[in-house]
């Protein structure tokens, strides 16, 4: 399979995979209040879904999100992978995870208002945001390796 598309569904497996994490996460104590709950609300704040769809149809519209940003992130990451080609993919995928952490949490979700800063969420909050972040791209360069390499072994 061509790098970038291999890539882009190994995004969205890893949105698929983060959103399962998450979500058994919250259930079983371990994670507190995560992103995506914050981004349901968001939703809401914004559009008043939960008046018309509800909170399932409120989590499905953040959930399809979740994945067309998977997608998008996995495109990234082949652009980064062009960049340093022979760092592994879990290294590579963990300082990109990182990195998505860095923009997407500690400075775009704030002025959007979908979250309070990561100083007010406190290490806990922040810490599981960062892990979720670094699973997810680490899951996207796996998967994107294996399905890369994958046409390439026959």
């Amino acid at each position: 399979m061509q790098r970038q598309i291999a890539a882009m569904v190994g995004g969205v497996i890893a949105g698929v995979v983060t959103s399962a994490v998450m979500f058994a996460g919250r259930k079983s104590g371990v994670l507190t209040k995560t992103l995506d709950r914050d981004a349901v609300d968001w939703i809401d704040d914004k559009t008043g879904s939960r008046a018309v769809i509800g909170d399932t149809g409120t989590s499905v519209v953040e959930f399809v999100n979740h994945l067309g940003a998977s997608a998008a992130f996995g495109a990234g990451y082949a652009k980064i992978q062009d960049l340093a080609p022979s760092v592994s993919p879990v290294a590579l995928g963990a300082l990109y995870g990182t990195a998505l952490y860095a923009v997407n949490i500690g400075a775009i979700a704030p002025v959007l208002g979908i979250t309070q800063g990561e100083i007010k969420a406190g290490p806990r909050k922040a810490g599981e945001r960062w892990a979720i972040h670094v699973l997810q791209a680490v899951v996207t360069a796996v998967v994107a390796d294996r399905l890369s390499s994958a046409s390439t072994d026959y």
